[in-house]
């Protein structure tokens, strides 16, 4: 960039609407202001006021204004007209004094933009005949009027102010020089800005200092050019020179690096950061948690944090509640309540907000005595409980059932006279609509509305999927009218879709068919999904002919099927034993030239497996792998089991050996599959290793798997192995569940181990663990009087005496 640039600059356009006073300067303008002229009089004044005009006290005064943010346009330009009806001078200090509180005012409402203000203001000074009344502009003006187009978002006007500066003769000072590259910067021109830092600043008799280089190197970090702001950064430091970078420098290229996503760079050059002895502050702590924070790499943030406490810099309310709600939203709750113990122990007490992020993190969680006794807590400590933390706790009562609890908080809250507001409301109602408890919902609804409050459309919505759900189509169609009447859109084809899914999933396809035409009677049009979702209600309960009968309906109202249509049909047929007609329809559909997915070549595996066809499900792999068809994980799944279903354990271990090669990560579940496989072609210690291998893969077993593990070896007749892996399932926080027990006792009672059955038998609470059909059966058949252990029968608990022979004949 050269000076004769800089001098021809054109004035901005402007970026946003300004006041019609805030123009770019007039031609006129460009020249420097007259300096001894005839005084201007106002057409309205005839005579000169009576009492003499102080500037400076003036000036001071509407400074101070400013900065309470109670002056307004008007004023300002009042201000301006007494100062060109007064003989007395304004010293350039004052002005520039007022100008520069102008550009720096936050908006308020007085003034909504104080640098177009300032900018408006010196226009008048220049386009009117202002005379002796205004010094000359100094070098201080001019740096305060190019902040001001930068602040204005003008940045082109400021560049035509540092053009006429040069023409003054003035020279430029650092503040100039850092304005003039603020203005390069904002107007998009950040390598000319680089440019004039390295080579040209020199020119005007500036060296660049830490702020020429901080405008820089945010303006292409602004610009996601971190990287390049990196390489500056290292080349100025390894040149040395006077400049010596600050905190507020790396941290601009730390947050740049951050919003790139670049994680590991941005935590390299703050670890180089401290190398160099800058001693990171609040702001730059701040900024690193937060950013570790958004992309989850939360045990990062932890480390940085503990950094932070330990050099001695406090968090501020932002840092400590940013760190517990990214704990709380993954799943962390205990450990954001670890955190906030510290921080309270330190001194720091939280407000509200922090209160609020802790309390939703246990409600999610559904650690509701955790929830409530933090909640109790709260009033302690002098905070008093607002809408939105009993809105939490409402909601995690709710959610789980417990709407005795909820109408406690409910009642509780408006004795402590915190009005519910519609989000209340809406939770409330949600609940009873979930639970089935329409007319209380209604209740709630109406004692809303007479407090004043109306409904939304979640309200709405909620209300209508409850009485869809229930049945009561004609109340549905009284609240859409309601909701059409207050102008809100009544619910989409998309909500009907999800409720019609929904009930089709419980096997209630005919409330489901209703709704369907209920959603047509009010002027809906279904789509591709809302027939799939009725077509796949009646392949559910195994009514095909209905579900064509559907998908020629959808046909007919001129939506194609898809791939998802035909999987699910062809999911019908495999589940009610018609494998024939699935793949009939799996050539119609490739004869529609409709490609399949991996979900509709393993509903046909699972078909064909399920119908013993093996040769067929063998068939049918090796052509997609002939087709160049991606054999996915949930694939190598149906294939494992369905070998093993059909009697061919041995294969499938063979196939399992070979993915374990390929380094797919496989699930729990496939794990389970081929620990019982292993089992049941007597390879034991296969299926020990096998099991001993899934923690070392940064998996966990569950209840399935200790099950698989517990039954094989008590079948093994391995007791004691099965006794010690039931102990380190129970340690491991997985509880035994009704079906292995009643596993366990049927397995322990056909080896004759009575008096171990027995001690089982003894976990039955009627609750949690019951005695199931087959097993109360079992227990019949041995322990009746022609039983095979009728002796044996005072070794059981003795809350089973309907074993005796009179109750049992």
């Amino acid at each position: 960039m050269s000076k004769q640039r800089l001098l021809t600059i054109p004035p901005a356009r402007t970026r946003r609407p300004c006041p019609s006073h805030a123009s770019p300067l007039p031609h006129h303008a460009h020249a420097p202001p007259p300096l001894l002229r005839r005084r201007r009089l106002s057409s309205s004044s005839t005579s000169s006021p009576s009492r003499r005009w102080d500037p400076r006290a003036a000036f001071a005064a509407a400074t101070e204004r400013v900065r309470a943010g109670t002056l307004s346009p008007e004023d300002a330009h009042h201000l301006f007209d007494e100062l060109l009806l007064q003989a007395n001078p304004v010293p350039y200090r004052s002005l520039n004094g007022f100008l520069a509180a102008l550009a720096r005012a936050p908006s308020s409402a007085a003034l909504r933009d104080g640098p177009s203000l300032a900018l408006a203001l010196f226009n008048r000074v220049c386009r009117e005949e202002a005379g002796p009344r205004v010094a000359p502009p100094t070098v201080c003006t001019y740096s305060i009027l190019m902040d001001s187009c930068c602040r204005a978002c003008r940045p082109n006007l400021g560049l035509a102010f540092f053009g006429r500066f040069l023409r003054t003769g003035l020279k430029a000072d650092q503040i100039v020089a850092s304005n003039l590259l603020k203005c390069l910067c904002h107007a998009k021109r950040t390598d000319e800005a680089v440019n004039m830092l390295l080579h040209r600043m020199s020119e005007f008799g500036c060296v660049p200092n830490v702020i020429s280089y901080s405008i820089v190197l945010k303006s292409l970090c602004d610009d996601s050019r971190s990287q390049q702001a990196l390489d500056l950064l290292q080349m100025v430091r390894k040149e040395g020179g006077a400049c010596s970078f600050n905190v507020v420098a790396y941290s601009t290229v730390i947050h740049g690096f951050f919003k790139e996503g670049e994680v590991s760079k941005a935590c390299d050059l703050f670890h180089e950061m401290m190398q160099q002895g800058i001693v990171p502050n609040v702001v730059t702590y701040s900024s690193i948690i937060d950013a570790l924070c958004k992309v989850r790499a939360m045990d990062k943030a932890k480390l940085v944090l503990q950094q932070m406490v330990d050099n001695g810099v406090r968090p501020n309310m932002y840092t400590w509640n940013s760190f517990m709600y990214s704990l709380c939203k993954n799943g962390r709750s205990k450990e954001a309540a670890e955190f906030f113990d510290s921080m309270t122990s330190k001194g720091l007490k939280p407000n509200i907000i922090v209160y609020s992020t802790l309390l939703h993190g246990y409600a999610t969680e559904g650690c509701l005595a955790d929830m409530i006794n933090l909640f109790n807590s709260m009033e302690g400590n002098g905070i008093v409980a607002d809408c939105n933390v009993f809105n939490i706790l409402i909601d995690a009562y709710a959610k789980c059932g417990m709407m005795h609890e909820a109408m406690l908080i409910f009642t509780k809250m408006r004795e402590q006279g915190v009005s519910p507001n519609v989000c209340t409301y809406a939770t409330v109602i949600a609940a009873l609509c979930r639970m089935g408890r329409l007319s209380d919902a209604m209740g709630k609804l109406n004692k809303m509305i007479a407090t004043g409050l109306q409904p939304d459309v979640a309200i709405y919505t909620s209300l209508i999927q409850g009485f869809c759900t229930h049945g009561d189509l004609g109340k549905v169609k009284e609240l859409v009218s309601e909701m059409m009447n207050k102008g809100m859109p009544r619910p989409n084809i998309v909500f009907f879709s999800s409720v019609i899914n929904s009930l089709c999933k419980e096997g209630r396809v005919t409330d489901a068919h209703s709704i369907f035409d209920l959603a047509i009677n009010i002027g809906e049009r279904p789509d591709v999904i809302t027939f799939t979702s009725l077509i796949d209600g009646y392949c559910l309960v195994g009514k095909m002919d209905k579900a064509f009968k559907v998908l020629d309906a959808m046909v007919s109202a001129g939506i194609e099927p898809d791939v998802y249509t035909y999987t699910t049909l062809l999911d019908g047929y495999s589940r009610n034993g018609r494998i024939d007609d699935g793949l009939t329809l799996f050539s119609e559909m490739m004869h529609n030239k409709i490609k399949p997915t991996t979900a509709t070549h393993g509903t046909l595996l699972n078909g064909l497996f399920r119908a013993g066809r093996t040769a067929s499900a063998k068939k049918m792999i090796h052509e997609m792998i002939e087709s160049g068809t991606t054999v996915s994980l949930s694939i190598y799944a149906i294939i494992l089991e369905g070998l093993c279903r059909n009697n061919c354990a041995d294969e499938a271990i063979t196939l399992f050996q070979k993915v374990r090669a390929m380094n797919i990560k496989l699930d729990v579940a496939i794990l389970n599959t081929m620990i019982n496989a292993m089992f049941k072609v007597q390879r034991r210690e296969e299926a020990n290793d096998l099991f001993a291998s899934i923690s070392a893969s940064g998996l966990v077993p569950n209840a399935s798997t200790y099950r698989t593990m517990i039954t094989n070896l008590l079948k093994e007749g391995l007791v004691e192995e099965a006794e010690n892996m039931l102990s380190s399932m129970e340690k491991s926080c997985c509880a035994p569940d009704s079906r292995l027990i009643n596993d366990i006792i049927r397995i322990l009672l056909e080896q004759g181990e009575v008096v171990k059955a027995g001690n089982y038998m003894s976990r039955v609470d009627g609750k949690s663990i019951s005695l199931e059909a087959s097993t109360t059966s079992l227990l019949i058949r041995l322990f009746s009087r022609e039983g095979k252990y009728r002796e044996k029968i005072k070794l059981l608990p003795v809350k089973y005496p309907f074993f005796g022979g009179a109750t049992v004949e």
